[in-house]
């Protein structure tokens, strides 16, 4: 069931769940993340980041769009932190249902400008836009890029950047960071600047860099209507240590003798992800 993220996150939004948007990167990590969604009956969204996407190719997200359209629950395929517009229009004519520019790192007039140059180009073939405002942190050691400081997003920007653009979903920034956190880093987020932008703009929020976070604070993330949480590193990890013991035995030498206990490994992370945030047996909120 193939939908782009505007119509995904408003029905989670209305419904009070926050849809797990996995990193997937590898045909092994998207067998598990549709694995367990299916056994959830959990929507989700592929995200791919423009690395990823650099390396598995477009031939890959022509698998991604066939898993999603036999999928018994929805499904989006979302371009993670696209920096371009190039990028953006790669995303588009591959087959990504959803993509995210992120200008964050420009001015607030220049972040503006590109986010309806990608609306202009996104919302006629009926891609959905995420953007964001603030900086997402980096704890040095996960795919994805982020700032050395994080730069909290004002809710009174947020309400101008949402009524001057018309996008459909807004990445917020209140304390995460991407990756995974050392232990002499500890994560914390602003939960009362969520409730105020929760309050001031009225489109489905995102929160990146979850993984790591401590499960309360995510949970009440959720609450406090974020309706879309981004993992990576978390799902990765699981994957990667199982691969690693996998390994240590010389003779195993076949995939489906090396991957199986990986997946599966992984799936118990993505099982307490999809529960953390609320979202198990939520496709019936689509029918």
């Amino acid at each position: 069931m193939l939908m782009n993220m505007k119509e995904l996150l408003v029905v989670a939004q209305e419904n009070g769940f926050a849809v797990p948007a996995f990193n997937t990167s590898s045909c092994m990590i998207l067998k598990g993340v549709m694995e367990a969604c299916h056994e959830k009956q959990a929507p989700v969204i592929i995200a791919i980041h423009p690395d990823e996407l650099s390396f598995v190719e477009d031939s890959f997200v022509a698998s991604v769009v066939e898993e999603a359209n036999k999928a018994d629950f929805p499904v989006v395929i979302h371009l993670d932190h696209g920096a371009t517009f190039e990028q953006v229009m790669r995303a588009i004519r591959c087959g990504f249902t959803s993509v995210m520019i992120d200008a964050s790192h420009m001015s607030f007039e220049e972040n503006i400008a590109i986010t309806r140059k990608v609306i202009e180009a996104a919302h006629p073939v009926n891609v959905s836009v995420e953007a964001e405002l603030g900086t997402i942190g980096t704890t040095g050691n996960g795919g994805e890029y982020g700032a050395s400081k994080i730069i909290y997003t004002d809710p009174e920007m947020a309400k101008e950047f949402v009524q001057r653009t018309g996008v459909d979903t807004l990445a917020i920034a209140i304390g995460t960071a991407h990756g995974i956190y050392p232990k002499n880093m500890k994560p914390e987020l602003k939960l009362d600047l969520l409730k105020v932008l929760r309050d001031t703009v009225n489109i489905p929020l995102v929160l990146h860099g979850g993984s790591s976070n401590p499960d309360e604070e995510i949970a009440q993330s959720v609450k406090l209507g974020v309706s879309k949480i981004n993992i990576s590193s978390d799902i990765k990890e699981a994957f990667y240590r199982k691969c690693r013991e996998v390994l240590e035995d010389e003779g195993i030498r076949e995939p489906n003798a090396i991957y199986p206990p990986c997946i599966a490994a992984m799936k118990e992370v993505i099982y307490h992800k999809i529960d953390l945030f609320n979202d198990v047996d939520k496709v019936r909120c689509y029918q």
